[in-house]
């Protein structure tokens, strides 16, 4: 099977309704490598904390399981899926139970167990179940199926009654014998280990007549007579046994619900002691083997425990915590301690059940500790139905393996564990494509490899339960477990694979996980021309500026009241100045955060029904334009160009001027006019500072809208193309030669991945959904002029079988003119991957014309609003494009993900990072010519998934500076390149602009003050200059007097 996420990716919750009041909730915890040092440092910590509690594995410390942290990344790489293998000896297997397949229950000599006559005597289709799988008979058919899977083991049950039909250890049934002889020969023979389980469940009917069954104790000797016997006649091929499969559900459903044979119910003493005396007769055996048979055999004994998983309401609540605690010890603690541990039971269990539950002596206790040579877990179905027979302590259930076997590590002193029964159900309608089964077998395996790797769990098995379809106990056919498919109406029993069984084989080939859908990482940079973008949905345009203070030529007076109000004076008039765009606050803010983002383009959309509230152009809001005008124009000022989108329409928010809608939006064809008269008025408004125009946004989702039925549907779309084509047009005749700006329409274009490769009709199912979601718009414009034929061919083959009544509507020869080649780029929004499966529908929706639905892989990361992290499906969708439309433009005009963090974003890191190496890989090794990438979105909103990278309010988070280091360094260079694209003295001419440009204001009152300042510099260096002539002046005439007139001046 194909890997259903990128490395590293993780499961979110998977949640099944259940009969109860409650809801099953399987939770798989997802983790990647973190993003922030001190959220690392934290989280580092955490975990060397919880390292060193589970490598010395101290006894009952099983609770410190949940005591999470808080402060724990979404994306830790030790907690998401794992690409990596088991170690070299790791044994894999399959297993069955007797009663389960061997049918033949009365051939042969073999004599009834309790569960012949429990369902004969409750079941109603009693006769339907005497073959089964009928594995005694079909043997070879079974060993086929081991092969085919190339499993190590096969963990099977010897039928008790089959053996000794009345119980009683006396001469063995030899045709009985000569089965079980033939089938560990057989193993043997194809180096499979047979692993045996003594008790099954099937105990002879005799037994329960004579005795009570277990009961009574008198039955624990008579088990470990029959135990005696197995280990004389098969020990010497068989290296490991299990006495007694799931000693829980004996007791519990056997004795106390009554939903298992014998069927008894409401003696909950009877239900206690059954468990004592099941423990007491392992614990026999085990002496047994151990002393007189294990010296000689080598071999080793263990029984299988079953149990649930639990996690607390709130992980930071110790009350819940201890809940979860006593849960555990109430199923799993019942058996697990006294065999596993100290030899009795759990004090919660005795403290709670002391009036029934039977105590150990000391000798007892000493005897019983310890008698389990590996730990063999039982984690399937069973264990969790029905749920309100469970002891869940008002917590929620949860499927998480790994969190278990780390509860079994810490309180068990970390044991050898061998999964002895894993697995899942389908219902029993599912033949061989049994693809729900195919991602839980996913799940549980790589939780296994994850307690192996990284908390150092010593597992050294696991076995997928069944091998084949059989009797499932209380449920009888009604569901499915095995890996191979059998008809039990057939004579043949035929054994067919199932996915599942093709996907267990792969997984033992590679004796793990691969990663296949990605290749390494890549270092390398975008073009020097590439567009680093961000997208905001439709901006809302002010219809009066936020501040007018400069433009409004009165003078007020404030509060003079105490109201608070503005009170204007009359008679006074100020001088006024034309309005800015800086009037605009809401302007400003887009400028303060797009900066932040230091991107090279910003798309975004008007708002048609604001221009044209009309519809048409009797109504020209101007001043709408302006601002719109205003937006872009400030943003040239930062160096920053527009993406403009015309139609921006949403499921919630159709976007169309009132008159239109009124006429039916876009089943009226007049709407295409009208799109074009507004896609012209933009045009010539605004085209002079715009080079980049999408036309309408994501076309291909307005099924959401238009989905009364499905010749709506096609009606609105055929009508939205037409639209599109013709603004093109107008753009292409009118205002490209002295424009010079490209014009095309954005595509919602996820990917899709066959939920099931192993059938062909999910792989053409997937591409079916591409042919439906994407071609149904690019095929026309970009390819043919006209629909796909695969989507026209298989709606009309949808008529014909009378699935269907949808029209596809055709193109006239001029329409196909007009629309063929009606764009000058691809511009795809992508988000995920979503994983389809063939289901046959019949109605007439576009819903149902494609025959898909969806499965949700519950082992991808997902984001809250369950959108699957899968990076390499971008790739994919543009390698897709290339080879489908050719060696055209492409910009990625949307790409995110919505994070419940308000500030640590590290889930959007993650997607940042993963996705744009993927599309740097498209561009590098796949050639294909993207020419930017625009990240969604600017802000979030209120009440909605939070894709912003700043808050409702403004706030910053922590995706921001990961976003401008991948502008910055335009991709993922090298450690020690030098940078391509030598912008320096381009990047000082911008930096001296943005100066200008932002610091408007500051400088020219600098300027004032400079100016000021020189004045009076120069003012008082005239008067110092003056004052020092009239000082000289003075000077002079006190030294040299004037000469009298008539006088000589006399020289010595």
């Amino acid at each position: 099977m194909k890997a259903g996420c990128a490395a590293g990716d993780s499961g979110n919750e998977w949640i099944f309704s259940s009969t109860g009041e409650r809801n099953l909730t399987f939770n798989t915890y997802a983790i990647k490598d973190t993003m922030c040092g001190r959220r690392l440092k934290r989280s580092v910590a955490f975990w060397a904390f919880v390292f060193i509690r589970t490598v010395t594995g101290l006894a009952g410390e099983g609770r410190s399981v949940w005591k999470k942290d808080l402060n724990f990344s979404p994306v830790n790489g030790t907690q998401m899926f794992l690409y990596d293998t088991f170690p070299n000896k790791f044994l894999w297997g399959v297993g069955t139970g007797a009663f389960q397949v061997e049918g033949s229950w009365r051939k042969d000599g073999k004599g009834p167990s309790i569960w012949d006559h429990f369902v004969h005597s409750d079941f109603r289709d009693a006769a339907s179940i005497d073959d089964s799988s009928n594995s005694y008979i079909f043997l070879d058919k079974d060993l086929s199926a081991l092969d085919f899977l190339g499993v190590t083991f096969y963990q099977f049950s010897i039928s008790w009654p089959r053996l000794f039909p009345t119980g009683v250890i006396a001469n063995a049934n030899e045709k009985g014998l000569h089965y079980y002889n033939t089938l560990i020969d057989s193993l043997v023979h194809r180096n499979i280990e047979p692993i045996v389980t003594l008790y099954h469940w099937d105990l002879p009917l005799a037994l329960q007549e004579k005795y009570g069954g277990w009961k009574n104790e008198s039955v624990i000797d008579i088990f470990n007579d029959y135990a005696t016997f197995c280990f004389q006649i098969f020990g010497d091929r068989v290296k490991y046994w299990i006495t007694i499969h799931n000693p829980y559900l004996v007791a519990w459903h056997g004795y106390g619900t009554g939903m298992h044979a014998p069927g008894e119910r409401g003696k909950i003493a009877a239900v206690y002691t059954v468990g004592h005396n099941l423990i007491k007769a392992h614990a026999k055996v085990w002496h047994n083997y151990n002393t007189r048979f294990r010296p000689y055999q080598k071999g080793f004994l263990s029984i299988t425990l079953g149990s649930h998983w639990i996690e607390p309401n709130k992980s930071d609540d110790t009350l819940d915590i201890n809940k979860c605690q006593q849960s555990m010890e109430r199923v799993l603690g019942w058996f697990a301690k006294p065999i596993h541990g100290d030899g009795d039971y759990p004090e919660e269990l005795k403290n709670k059940l002391y009036y029934f539950l039977p105590n150990f002596t000391e000798a007892e206790k000493n005897y019983i500790k310890g008698t389990a040579d590996f730990f063999a877990f039982s984690f399937g179905p069973n264990n969790f139905k029905p749920p309100n027979t469970l002891a869940k302590m008002g917590q929620n259930l949860s499927l998480n393996l790994r969190e278990v076997l780390n509860w079994i590590k810490l309180e068990y002193t970390n044991p050898r564990i061998l999964i002895a029964e894993n697995g899942w159900f389908t219902d029993s309608h599912v033949k061989t494509e049994d693809t729900t089964a195919i991602y839980m077998m996913k799940n549980f395996i790589n939780k296994v490899l994850q307690a192996i790797k990284y908390d150092r769990i010593d597992v050294f098995g696991y076995t997928a339960w069944s091998l084949l379809d059989g009797f499932e106990w209380q449920h009888a056919y009604s569901t499915r477990r095995g890996l191979f498919y059998v008809d039990f109406n057939s004579k043949q029993k035929e054994r067919i694979p199932k996915s599942s069984a093709l996907y267990y084989k792969e997984i033992i080939q590679e004796n793990g996980f691969f990663l296949k859908e990605s290749t390494a990482a890549l270092q390398g940079q975008f073009p020097c021309d590439f567009s680093w973008g961000i997208t905001e949905s439709v901006l809302k345009a002010e219809s009066v500026a936020s501040s007018p203070q400069f433009c409004d030529p009165n003078l007020y007076l404030w509060n003079i009241t105490g109201d608070g109000l503005l009170y204007r004076v009359k008679g006074v008039k100020l001088k006024t100045r034309p309005a800015q765009c800086t009037d605009f606050v809401s302007i400003k803010k887009q400028l303060d955060l797009l900066e932040k983002m230091k991107v090279t383009h910003y798309r975004f959309a008007l708002d048609w029904s604001l221009i044209l509230p009309n519809g048409d152009l009797s109504a020209v809001n101007r001043q709408v334009l302006r601002y719109y005008r205003c937006v872009i124009s400030e943003l040239l000022k930062l160096n920053i160009k527009s993406m403009v989108t015309l139609y921006y329409p949403t499921h919630a928010y159709l976007g169309l001027p009132g008159p239109l809608l009124q006429r039916r939006g876009w089943l009226n064809h007049s709407t295409v006019q009208a799109f074009q008269n507004y896609a012209a008025l933009c045009f010539q408004e605004l085209g002079d500072l715009v080079k980049l125009w999408i036309t309408i946004n994501e076309p291909n989702r307005l099924s959401d809208v238009y989905n009364s039925s499905s010749n709506d549907t096609y009606q609105a779309a055929h009508n939205l193309l037409i639209a599109h084509a013709r603004a093109w047009q107008i753009y292409d005749k009118q205002y490209r030669s002295f424009q010079h700006g490209l014009v095309s329409l954005s595509l919602h274009s996820d990917w899709a991945e066959p939920a099931n490769p192993y059938f062909d009709s999910h792989l053409k199912a997937a591409e079916r959904f591409l042919q439906f979601e994407i071609a149904w718009f690019a095929d026309p414009i970009f390819k043919t002029g006209d629909y796909p034929a695969a989507m026209r061919e298989y709606i009309v083959s949808k008529n014909e079988k009378g699935l269907s009544s949808s029209f596809l509507p055709y193109f006239t020869d001029e329409e196909k003119k007009l629309v063929k080649g009606a764009a000058d780029f691809y511009a795809l929004n992508h988000f995920t991957t979503r994983f389809v499966i063939h289901e046959l529908q019949n109605g007439s929706w576009y819903e149902f014309d494609r025959d898909v639905q969806f499965l949700q892989d519950i082992t991808c990361l997902s984001s809250p609003s369950r959108l699957a992290v899968v990076p390499w499906g971008m790739r994919k969708v543009l390698k897709w494009i290339k080879k489908t439309y050719g060696d055209i433009d492409v910009y990625i005009t949307a790409n995110g993900i919505d994070d419940q963090s308000l500030a640590n974003d590290e889930l959007r890191n993650y997607y940042l990072g993963k996705y744009t190496q993927e599309v740097l890989k498209a561009y590098h090794i796949d050639k294909v010519k993207i020419r930017g990438y625009y990240a969604f979105k600017l802000t979030e909103e209120k009440s909605k998934p939070r894709f912003g990278f700043f808050t409702s309010d403004s706030r910053a988070k922590s995706s921001i500076q990961i976003y401008n280091n991948l502008i910055s360094s335009n991709g993922f260079p090298a450690e020690y390149s030098s940078d391509l694209c030598d912008q320096s003295e381009e990047k000082t001419q911008c930096t001296f602009c943005l100066f200008l440009s932002q610091k408007k204001p500051l400088i020219f009152f600098g300027c004032c003050l400079f100016s000021t300042f020189v004045l009076l510099l120069t003012i008082i260096i005239f008067h110092k200059r003056k004052r020092k002539k009239l000082y000289r002046a003075k000077n002079f005439q006190h030294i040299c007097p004037p000469f009298k007139k008539g006088h000589k001046a006399t020289l010595n």
